[in-house]
């Protein structure tokens, strides 16, 4: 539909965050369901490019409703998943958390719509507040320290952001969230760059991911998972496609999220540094540059936001009915939750690229896109990559939790996941089938035009290569790969060593200093310099001060006991008459003289 009509789609969800506090039970729940509807219709109304809401701020140009083709495939997906991740915490009687969700998912809007770099700033710290709000939700004291984690690291990512924002302003006086070129990159750039890549969650800069939506609420990861990674993809598709960096770095995310996650023993921490890996093919395919990688960049973070939250919502389900996401702890749960394991199931063989299945027609657009521009190690290590993701996703994950043990090792679960959670699980399931046979609904949105067929006979063998060959070296090695109640160290370990060396050296060095040196200087010198002061200050007030006041007091009490005496009852008249006695006086002396 093209017309010149705009209303932000955030503004939905903000909208909503003031009513949903006032409303209860059944009407509650329709409004719930209500905003995202709303705003997924929104969308579809929006026209299909055009600049919107300009707003002056001083020097500043701020327009809040920048559309084109790649805004719009960001913001279909993503209204889209709000209407699933409401569905799927339909059933909480905290409704703080879909007030949280909600704030998360308008700043992400926020972000895909932003014209210029300031507008992006204020809804990418939104994207931060609130998100971090889904993980302190959970009310542990691990999602505590890991909130506060997830706090610090965004925080100085969004400095980074802001100090390449006001660098690129006063070197350009432009603050126009446009693509930036390779060759002409400053430091400005790359400032702003960091800031992208940090909440892409580009190593070193990673381990917040597992560590926070591992902690979050059951519900707060479904959302978490969706939306800090993907606007951060966004942002570097829109301003640095084509950074050669870019490439060797997914490259390194899809295979390091790979080797993490085939090693990690809690469920939500092995989807979580799968979204690394995954996140990873988005960031090559941007790097890479060309229409094709950047039409598979942007393909796979729509199939990844649902295949990937269909796989949260399978494993938070788990944790819901249960209380436990370890794999060491669960098995043997297939007939006790068997809607849960179809839709977990088919989430795995959507993000293990599987056909049919949304992964395939997604994730090989970006390893053609690497074949085409002739970057043969990128395409090799993607593929790599790609037996991997189902080695533990699409094998291990089902495997563990549902079939390990012939009972759970716990008294069995009474039923399956709340109603509500099914219906989102099967939503998000569906989608994953749909895309999977009709690409073509998914490459019609797509920035450029498509020129791609998944389904030729080549691709499709090699899949079913890859596949058989990593399911037979599952099942050969699975003993090799049970999983055991271990914590895996990550590059975490190095800065939270870092900190802990920081604290101890103020502790035992800086507190020392400042007792021993700082405070003889300060007993010397200091506090001398302070007696002669105090001195000074209190002759000063006695001799000075006190003398001016005294004796301007005592002369305005000699002067008020003069008026008073002159003032008193009877005085002014006597006066008044004595004066009119001499003018009378000298009125008859002149006249008789005269």
């Amino acid at each position: 539909m093209h017309t010149d009509f705009f209303f932000h789609p955030a503004l939905i969800f903000f909208l909503g965050m003031c009513v949903l506090p006032f409303l209860r039970g059944i009407t509650q729940k329709i409004f719930m369901l209500a905003v995202p509807a709303t705003a997924v219709a929104l969308v579809g109304m929006l026209p299909s490019h055009g600049s919107f809401w300009h707003c002056q701020c001083g020097d500043f140009s701020l327009v809040f409703g920048r559309i084109d083709r790649m805004s719009m495939v960001f913001a279909n997906v993503f209204t889209i998943m709000a209407i699933i991740g409401t569905i799927y915490g339909l059933h909480l009687k905290d409704y703080r958390q879909h007030l949280a969700a909600w704030g998360y998912v308008g700043s992400a809007l926020g972000c895909v719509f932003a014209g210029d770099y300031l507008t992006l700033f204020l809804f990418w710290e939104g994207l931060m507040i609130t998100s971090v709000c889904l993980v302190w939700m959970r009310r542990t004291k691990e999602s505590i320290n890991a909130g506060f984690r997830y706090f610090l690291v965004h925080t100085a990512g969004g400095l980074s952001l802001l100090a390449g924002i006001f660098l690129l302003y006063f070197s350009t006086g432009d603050l126009s969230f446009t693509a930036i070129d390779p060759d002409n990159a400053n430091l400005a750039a790359y400032l702003i760059l960091a800031g992208f890549l940090l909440n892409a969650a580009v190593p070193p800069l990673h381990a917040w991911l597992p560590d926070a939506y591992g902690s979050a609420t059951v519900v707060g990861s479904v959302f978490m998972c969706a939306y800090t990674t993907k606007t951060a993809v966004y942002t570097l598709a829109r301003a640095f496609a084509g950074f050669d960096i870019l490439v060797p770095l997914g490259v390194i995310m899809a295979l390091y999220g790979v080797v993490y996650a085939v090693l990690e023993n809690d469920a939500r921490r092995l989807l979580s540094y799968h979204i690394i890996s995954q996140v990873g093919y988005m960031v090559a395919g941007i790097g890479i540059g060309t229409a094709m990688a950047i039409n598979g960049a942007c393909a796979h973070a729509y199939a990844h936001i649902l295949y990937k939250a269909l796989l949260f919502m399978g494993v938070g389900a788990v944790l819901e009915v249960t209380g436990r996401s370890k794999f060491s702890e669960l098995g043997g749960l297939w007939k006790y939750m068997p809607w849960s394991f179809v839709f977990t199931l088919v989430g795995g063989l959507s993000i293990s690229a599987f056909p049919l299945f949304s992964g395939f027609v997604s994730k090989s657009m970006v390893v053609a896109g690497a074949w085409q521009s002739h970057i043969m190690w990128a395409a090799l290590g993607l593929t790599l990559a790609s037996a991997g993701t189902f080695l533990h996703t699409g094998l291990k994950v089902p495997y563990f939790i549902w079939f390990w043990k012939k009972e759970p090792p716990f008294e069995p679960p009474k039923g399956e996941a709340p109603f509500n959670m099914l219906v989102a699980m099967g939503i998000a399931a569906f989608m994953c089938i749909f895309l999977g046979v009709c690409p073509q609904a998914l490459y019609n949105m797509l920035p450029y035009p498509v020129d791609y067929h998944p389904y030729t006979p080549t691709h499709i063998m090699e899949s079913y290569q890859i596949l058989l060959f990593t399911m037979l070296g599952f099942f050969l090695l699975v003993k090799k790969l049970s999983p055991e109640p271990l914590i895996g160290l990550d590059l975490d370990w190095f800065y939270r060593k870092g900190a802990g060396i920081f604290m101890a050296f103020c502790r035992n060095v800086l507190a020392r200093v400042e007792k021993g040196f700082v405070m003889d200087l300060h007993d010397k010198f200091v506090l001398p310099a302070l007696a002669v002061f105090a001195s000074f200050s209190y002759w000063h007030d006695r001799r000075v001060v006190d003398g001016i006041i005294d004796g301007s007091a005592c002369k305005t009490m000699i002067l008020g006991n003069y008026l008073r005496g002159v003032m008193q009852p009877g005085i002014i008249s006597r006066y008044l008459a004595a004066m009119l006695t001499v003018i009378a006086a000298a009125v008859f002396l002149t006249v008789v003289l005269t």
